[in-house]
């Protein structure tokens, strides 16, 4: 099974966001229970669970609460058909999507190859857990409507954690590590 590790928001920059989601997922009614935002840093194949947690637990003890830049939308087009805000490649986040994936590769952890051309983003609306496909039509239209809305801000990341793949906010947390205060 695969697990993610994801940055997550604290409250405020989660409903600033949220906003935006909800307008898009509300409109094409492809979500019976939103997704939650965040960012994925890390896929992780079969791990092994409590080596993963005291490796992730030992990288991120001397970190803090960090900001991520939003620089407007990029849409993934078919299969994925995803409109997503993206994230700016800089700062703690990629310094962590790169720590995160050089470590667990040296510990023999299945994770991604090459991180380099992977686009860090924060999925809005998608085919994953949709109760319905959208259409091509209705795909483009949301991804023009969300460029044209733009999103450009940033949101403060207070936690990493490990989730599995699914869309049940109460049974995905695997782990949760509290990044440090200012």
């Amino acid at each position: 099974m695969k697990y993610y590790l994801v940055a997550v928001f604290d409250k405020e920059s989660y409903s600033k966001m949220e906003v935006l989601q909800k307008r898009l997922c509300n409109k094409y009614k492809i979500y019976k229970n939103i997704p939650t935002m965040h960012i994925t840093l890390e896929v992780i194949e079969d791990p092994d669970l409590e080596k993963l947690q005291r490796i992730v637990g030992d990288i991120l003890r001397p970190y803090k609460k960090f900001k991520v830049e939003t620089s407007g939308v990029i849409c993934f087009d078919p299969p994925y058909k995803s409109v997503n805000l993206k994230v700016e490649n800089k700062g703690y986040i990629i310094r962590f999507a790169r720590i995160f994936n050089e470590t667990l590769k040296l510990h023999g952890f299945n994770v991604r190859q090459n991180i380099d051309n992977w686009d860090l983003h924060i999925a809005l609306a998608n085919t994953n857990y949709a109760i319905r496909e959208w259409s091509s039509s209705e795909y483009v239209a949301a991804c023009n409507a969300a460029k044209k809305e733009g999103f450009n801000n940033m949101a403060l990341v207070d936690r990493i954690e490990i989730w599995k793949p699914i869309n049940n906010k109460k049974e995905m947390l695997v782990k949760s590590y509290n990044l440090r205060d200012y």
